[in-house]
């Protein structure tokens, strides 16, 4: 039997609501619509840089012609301020511009990279942030930022992994809300917060070998139940804007994608706000060979539902004549620019639509930012490796700081950083002087960038090493390596950072690596020469006090992965949600390429989904972080064998803290559904929780697990709960954990 039954989002939750349009705004909206001569609606619909004009008062004439709906990247209070008072005062109709920037992770006050905050798992934090964020780009003249990035991403070489919430759809969805909501408050048209765009819609993340832009296949069934669902909870948060992606889809562009926008975005998922472009999407459905000409594709992006186009000129230029011939329906037309119109109105821009030039001076960078973005920056942080317990180090100790990451307040910053500013950048460097005390740290980089392969300043990192007791190398890479168009094709650290590593393990002295990087990269070949390994990502302005927290044990470790580290470009894609296959691999059935007998026969190894050389496991499993202290998971319990259709279950064990200092446990709950009329993955992630733990204290997680949880998306949409047999899994990674099964009737 299988069970039709609307999807509800479960783990997690925060205080979203979508926003719905009162009666009085969409009496506003058709009014102002019914005024519109042809050209000022499609004047709406276009977006550009302020350099396609050739200066401000360029701009300014055709703001004030009712020609231009949208700017984006015009940067400062007192020039929107000017820039909308030409809207409002000079134009016919008085129509307030939206002003929109990327302002992905962070304006001023930059936090750790999308990737990063995912690692952190808390909600509040990620909420908190992109609050901060809003304010501090409020203060400026921007109400609208093309964030967040939700794009389930599973191949590491692709370099815009940076932005996203890594692999899996439940932990993107949290960011998807989270940023949402942190972006646009409670009220839409407070001025200080301003509206999201989910992007990209949909499925950029799944880039053909991880190189950007490139053609993505994705079956119906992975569309729906791994790249979809992210922006369904943007949606239900209230997403004021989405925008669609660069990438086709099975042979169709994103941006020329009818049925995924207007039958999926806007029909089913109620998504009434307005869709824009990713930059020059439109014209690009040209080289992709889906568009003649610059026409053909606004009349493309029209029918398939963009409401904005971003910088490219289709619309303005070509759509008086489609209407004229029939091609596009002046239906569409009015829809998009009430939509439009609609987010102006919830932004409050008609009645209030400029900024107060002087909340800058009080907003960028202020103290309790930063605060929160050290905050932020520490629980982002994965301990991956700890022997002997060599963190944390004790204040006092002899330090060696070496590494090309080690003091670069730019660098650390990572991608889609605008308006962040170096200066305002804490390095480790200077942390660890200001924690530890100058003359117990002995600085010496090594490597001038990450990418330099000279070896000329290894004498002075071995002078450096001779005075410690310590070795903390800061390697990775920099920000310009990760990003939009940045992929790579292999994963090792990038110029002579692994001889580096060497030639400190080599020294006798323990080893601890910081990684500063925008994707999961450089270990498999070198995390055997550090005793400790803590991922750091591009931790923000405030990367050095929070990495010297860490390190000196004012703050234990608690961010988990969200995404699987491969041993090697040969594993990707790899993630914890794969499909059993017909011959699935385990310990018994695996030899490595090197113990296989010489003239071994054909069959007797075995057959099994496996690779000779890196096996079947991954180098560190989603959801994995260590801490300083030790956690132990006992007694799983399910207060049913069996549940309904319809009604709930819990899922219960206790976690002991087994070592000496209080920590904090991510506790993840994921099931496997075991036959379906679609294979399901071995697990899935369902929800999860944090603890503190007192030394030697323990306490009952308890999750409670309702039956629409365990369903999923046929290839056609429709959401099915089907009967039959789970396994439930309480766990600290999705490699481990306790086990419990029940059935579904």
């Amino acid at each position: 039997m299988v069970v039709l039954v609307l999807p509800v989002f479960f783990g997690c939750t925060g205080n979203a609501s979508t926003v719905k349009s009162d009666d009085d705004v969409e009496k506003r909206v058709e009014s102002l619509l019914s005024e519109m001569t042809l050209d000022e609606k499609i004047g709406q619909m276009s977006q550009v840089d302020p350099g396609v004009f050739g200066g401000l008062e360029n701009l300014k004439k055709v703001v004030r012609n009712g020609q231009l709906g949208s700017v984006l990247n015009l940067i400062g209070a007192k020039e929107v301020n000017e820039l909308q008072r030409v809207a409002i005062e000079e134009s016919r109709l008085g129509i307030p511009l939206i002003i929109g920037r990327d302002v992905i992770h962070g304006y001023r006050t930059i936090f750790p990279i999308p990737l990063g905050m995912a690692a952190s798992w808390n909600e509040d934090l990620v909420r908190e942030s992109a609050a901060i964020a809003a304010k501090e780009a409020a203060s400026m003249g921007i109400n609208w930022t093309f964030a967040p990035m939700i794009d389930v991403s599973r191949d590491p070489r692709w370099g815009r992994i940076a932005e996203s919430a890594g692999e899996d759809p439940l932990l993107n969805s949290m960011v998807a809300r989270a940023m949402v909501q942190g972006y646009q408050g409670d009220d839409l048209s407070d001025p200080l917060t301003i509206a999201a765009c989910a992007k990209h819609f949909v499925g950029y993340g799944a880039a053909e070998g991880g190189r950007d832009y490139n053609t993505t296949v994705i079956s119906d069934l992975q569309l729906h139940n791994v790249y979809l669902p992210p922006f369904k909870e943007a949606v239900k948060a209230g997403a004021a804007t989405v925008m669609t992606a660069f990438n086709e889809i099975n042979g169709i562009p994103a941006s020329g994608h009818k049925h995924n926008i207007r039958d999926i975005l806007k029909n089913e998922y109620g998504f009434d706000g307005f869709v824009v472009s990713d930059w020059a999407s439109i014209q690009e459905m040209i080289s992709h060979g889906f568009a003649r000409d610059l026409k053909h594709a606004g009349e493309l992006g029209l029918a398939a539902g963009i409401d904005m186009e971003m910088a490219s000129r289709s619309y303005n230029d070509y759509l008086k004549e489609l209407l004229d011939e029939g091609k596009v329906d002046m239906e569409w037309v009015d829809d998009a620019v009430a939509r439009i119109l609609r987010i102006k109105f919830r932004l409050g821009l008609f009645d209030n639509p400029y900024v107060d030039e002087s909340l800058a001076d009080s907003l960028l960078v202020n103290v309790e930012h930063l605060k929160v973005a050290r905050k932020l920056a520490e629980e982002s942080v994965v301990l991956l490796k700890n022997e002997n317990q060599v963190l944390p180090l004790k204040k006092g100790t002899k330090v060696a700081l070496i590494g090309p990451m080690a003091n670069q307040p730019y660098e650390q910053l990572g991608t889609w950083i605008f308006d962040g500013d170096e200066n305002d950048s804490q390095t480790v460097l200077e942390a660890f002087n200001a924690f530890n005390g100058d003359n117990n740290v002995f600085f010496a980089e090594g490597l001038e960038y990450s990418r330099d392969k000279s070896t000329k300043g290894f004498a002075e990192v071995e002078r450096a090493i001779a005075q410690s007791e310590v070795v903390v190398a800061v390697v990775g890479e920099e920000a310009i390596l990760s990003g939009e168009a940045k992929s790579l094709a292999e994963l090792d650290f990038v110029g002579a950072q692994g001889e580096l590593l060497k030639l400190a393990a080599s020294k006798g002295k323990p080893v601890v690596m910081i990684v500063m990087s925008g994707r999961p990269a450089g270990l498999f070949k070198t995390q055997h020469l550090a005793k400790s390994i803590l991922y750091a990502w591009h931790p923000g302005t405030m990367a050095g006090p929070a990495l010297a927290n860490l390190v000196f044990g004012e703050t234990v470790p608690v961010g988990k992965l969200p995404v699987t580290f491969p041993k090697g470009e040969g594993q990707v894609p790899i993630y914890y949600a794969h499909k059993m296959t017909g011959r699935p691999a385990d310990a018994s059935t695996w030899t490595h390429i090197d113990e296989i007998p010489v003239q071994a026969v054909q069959h007797s190894l075995g057959n099994t989904s496996h690779t000779l050389d890196y096996g079947f496991t991954p180098l560190y499993p989603f959801g994995y972080g260590l801490s300083y202290t030790s956690f132990e998971y006992s007694d799983i319990n399910i207060s049913a064998k069996s549940l309904s259709i319809g009604e709930s279950l819990k899922v219960s064990a206790t976690i002991t803290n087994t070592g000496d200092v209080e920590g904090a446990e991510t506790v993840q709950l994921y099931t496997r559904d075991l036959v379906g009329s679609y294979t399901r993955p071995v697990r899935e992630l369902k929800d999860y929780q944090r603890v503190t733990l007192s030394p030697g204290e323990s306490k009952e997680v308890v999750f409670e697990l309702n039956s629409d949880q365990l369903g999923f998306y046929f290839p056609d949409g429709e959401f099915v709960v089907e009967p039959g047999d789970f396994h439930v899994w309480i766990a600290p990674n999705a490699a481990e954990g306790l086990r419990a099964e029940f059935e579904l009737q």
